[in-house]
């Protein structure tokens, strides 16, 4: 919310939400961005490009739903996610950035961390897991690296989905009414609610270290999912230099009889599955 002076008076300027989007719109609409997240895949494969996004937030910030919709009409094997577990003993042991580097992108490869190495700028400062002389080495030293990182030619995109608390309070109570989401609740989920403001600090250190001309910190509302996966791919495109690489007409081929054999008899009597749902 900002605020602007009119004449003498100061005039509270209230945020527009976003309209709704039907299913309709919003399936065609990202049906339409996928399709050019196709040539960035063709382009990142035929130039050898490496690339790196961040997905950090709120909890129920919706990142989970986002990078599904980058990565679903894409080859997993350009596109790779990654949400690593919590550290083990040994893990715990090694410098904090050593257990992501592994998984950084070869040329050909997009990688994408549902949460990274931020981790101890949030959770692990808000939540006691590392000590205040970490948590303030790690944003001293993360700018450098990713200096680093980008002066060795990988692209390194960060995102911050940052949902409002009545959202984020309508989410929880979902996953908590719904089975199949239940399994997307975690203590430390939970525990982010009572300590709202306590992240909203951490978070606000973070962004202030990190924000960099070399690795900026790209903000997305996301208390609409639907406006945030559709604002966020399209950013994203933005972002990128692609360019539609020209491949060779694909013709189906012909089914060759050499060798031909009835090939169906030979199924008969196999263990095939009950049919529970036909055709």
């Amino acid at each position: 919310m900002a605020t602007k002076n009119v004449g003498k008076t100061t005039v509270q300027a209230v945020e527009v939400p976003a309209p709704k989007l039907s299913r309709e719109e919003y399936e065609k609409e990202l049906r339409r961005l996928q399709t050019k997240l196709c040539l960035v895949q063709d382009w990142v494969k035929a130039t050898g490009q490496r690339i790196i996004i961040i997905f950090e937030g709120r909890d129920a910030a919706g990142k989970g739903g986002t990078i599904r919709a980058i990565t679903e009409r894409c080859s997993s094997r350009v596109f790779r996610i990654m949400a690593l577990l919590a550290p083990s003993d040994r893990e715990k042991t090694q410098m904090h950035v050593q257990r992501y580097l592994p998984h950084f992108p070869a040329a050909g490869e997009v990688v994408i961390f549902d949460r990274s190495y931020y981790g101890r700028a949030g959770v692990e400062k808000v939540l006691g897991f590392c000590t205040d002389e970490q948590h303030r080495e790690f944003l001293s030293l993360c700018p450098p690296f990713e200096k680093f990182v980008a002066d060795n030619g990988i692209r390194l995109i960060k995102y911050w989905l940052e949902v409002n608390e009545a959202e984020q309070a309508r989410r929880f109570d979902a996953r908590i009414e719904d089975p199949l989401r239940q399994w997307k609740l975690s203590p430390t989920d939970l525990e982010s609610r009572r300590r709202w403001y306590e992240y909203s600090r951490a978070r606000d250190e973070m962004l202030d270290a990190t924000d960099t001309p070399w690795a900026p910190w790209h903000i997305v509302r996301s208390d609409s999912k639907r406006h945030v996966r559709l604002n966020c791919i399209s950013h994203l495109l933005s972002v990128l230099p692609y360019k539609r690489i020209n491949q060779p007409e694909v013709r189906m081929a012909k089914r060759s009889t050499k060798h031909a054999y009835d090939d169906v008899a030979t199924m008969k009597g196999r263990r095939w599955i009950p049919e529970a749902y036909k055709s």
